[in-house]
């Protein structure tokens, strides 16, 4: 069994949110022609095609919109971490773009930190990166 949590598919289209939350900073696409945030990252705008697209950093604030806990976990890596919480998070900055994450005691801590039983829908949270 791998032990190792999983790692996102990085390419082109996905790089720059990827390279951002490497160095703590949350960025979402943008469609230049509506001003309006994209996410997941795409290549051309659903809005207009023939916008130019951009990466704008965010307050990384926002509301649990969902939250489940897996039982089992669904794959091998998460294992030893189970249970844990997974969260939905509407951003501040636009709620229809909406994040998938954990909810952590502090920035070092692991995914199973928080119980989740201590954790609501609508809770206000910040993004941290491990």
């Amino acid at each position: 069994m791998e032990t190792e949590l999983l790692l996102p598919v990085i390419n082109d289209c996905n790089r720059p949110f990827w390279d951002s939350c490497r160095e703590g900073v949350l960025k979402i696409q943008r469609c230049t022609d509506s001003n309006r945030l994209i996410h997941p990252p795409r290549y051309t705008s659903p809005w207009s095609t023939a916008a130019e697209l951009d990466w704008v950093a965010v307050s990384g604030r926002g509301h649990i919109w969902s939250v489940v806990e897996p039982h089992p976990p669904l794959t091998p890596q998460f294992t030893s971490l189970a249970p844990y919480n997974v969260v939905i998070v509407a951003l501040e900055e636009d709620p229809r773009i909406r994040l998938i994450g954990n909810i952590v005691a502090n920035n070092n801590a692991a995914i199973n930190t928080v119980a989740f039983e201590d954790i609501s829908i609508g809770d206000a949270v910040e993004v941290v990166f491990q």
